[in-house]
């Protein structure tokens, strides 16, 4: 998890919503992701998304078999597809988002059978400080809309 938070902070030096993502195989990190939504401008720019992307290049094969995820912030509805698509065995995230998370918070779906997959998750490691990161991010720019609009006032 702490590389996790290694790329939430490159997506946050990018202004970008400081999420990161790890793919780990046989104990070496096979995959890496921090949202790049704003950057490139692509709503699948995810952090779970690009460390999948490229830990299927890296094995050489879609199926992450024998793989974890490690990320900074429950997944969506759209990560957790391509976990499960993946075929990613575990999931450990850090903290969990009651907006959009697919993973508990609204949806479940790493333990829905109807889906030929499941994925073990573990939540709450490096919770706190994944949280903490999150909502100084989200105070920070808060603050500088503020003063942006105070300024043009």
């Amino acid at each position: 998890m702490q590389e996790a938070l290694v790329e939430a902070g490159r997506a946050e030096a990018l202004a970008e919503v400081p999420i990161g993502a790890v793919v780990v195989h046989d104990g070496n990190i096979i995959g890496r992701g921090h949202n790049l939504r704003e950057t490139d401008q692509d709503p699948t720019a995810h952090a779970e998304m690009i460390a999948i992307r490229q830990a299927a290049g890296n094995l050489g094969s879609w199926r992450l078999l024998d793989c974890t995820l490690y990320v900074t912030l429950e997944p969506c509805v759209m990560c957790m597809g391509g976990i499960i698509l993946a075929r990613i065995p575990q999931l450990v995230y850090g903290c969990r988002d009651p907006r959009v998370g697919a993973v508990g918070s609204i949806y479940n779906l790493a333990e829905d059978e109807r889906f030929n997959h499941q994925v073990e998750v573990r939540e709450g490691v490096l919770g706190e400080r994944c949280s903490e990161q999150l909502r100084d991010f989200f105070r920070r720019l808060r603050e500088k809309k503020k003063n942006a609009k105070l300024k043009r006032d």
